[in-house]
């Protein structure tokens, strides 16, 4: 309840500033998808929300939930916490244990927000896709970096590209070179969207 009416207060609230969808229809309607965005702002995971109809689950640093406040806030909005530089397996099963039960996750997976370009895909969301199945949906946030807190809003877009299916990886062996080439295929997606 508290999701959809953040969600639709954002929308309005964006779309009047100018936010644009480019896309829509490349999310599957019902099933386990996952959500695969660069991250250049701390907008990024509020513009995605907005733009989407279905519900999404962010998977978001650790850190955001130290606080009480910002922890009921997060978990409110469908995110939960993940420790990076390690392999959080709690993180893990909640995203596998999400997608079984056929709903949408969202995960940036260059770890942070990057203000120069895509950086290194980390094998985490591949890892994620290959045993989960789901289909990966690269996503491009264009010109949230200028929107930055208490600032001017500039237009800016989302722009959402074709399911990444992991069909052709069936029967590959889930080893490193197998999760370098999801990833790698997930960042020239975005980087695509990017330069759209």
């Amino acid at each position: 309840m508290f999701y959809r009416i953040m969600r639709a207060l954002v929308r309005v609230i964006f779309l009047v500033l100018g936010m644009k969808s480019e896309g829509l229809d490349n999310i599957p309607n019902e099933g386990a998808v996952i959500i695969a965005a660069n991250h250049v702002s701390i907008w990024d995971p509020i513009v995605i929300g907005a733009a989407l109809e279905r519900p999404i689950n962010f998977m978001a640093k650790a850190e955001l939930f130290r606080n009480s406040l910002f922890s009921f806030i997060f978990r409110n909005l469908n995110a939960f916490p993940v420790k990076r530089g390690s392999a959080d397996r709690t993180a893990l099963r909640n995203s596998l244990e999400l997608l079984q039960n056929g709903q949408v996750l969202g995960i940036f997976p260059e770890g942070t927000r990057n203000t120069d370009g895509m950086a290194k895909v980390q094998n985490g969301v591949a890892m994620i896709a290959l045993k989960s199945g789901a289909p990966i949906v690269p996503v491009a946030c264009i010109g949230t970096q200028y929107n930055i807190p208490f600032g001017w809003f500039r237009p800016f877009i989302v722009r959402i590209g074709r399911p990444i299916y992991m069909d052709k990886y069936a029967g590959k062996k889930v080893n490193s070179a197998t999760l370098d080439q999801v990833s790698d295929d997930i960042m020239k997606e975005i980087d695509r969207l990017l330069c759209k």
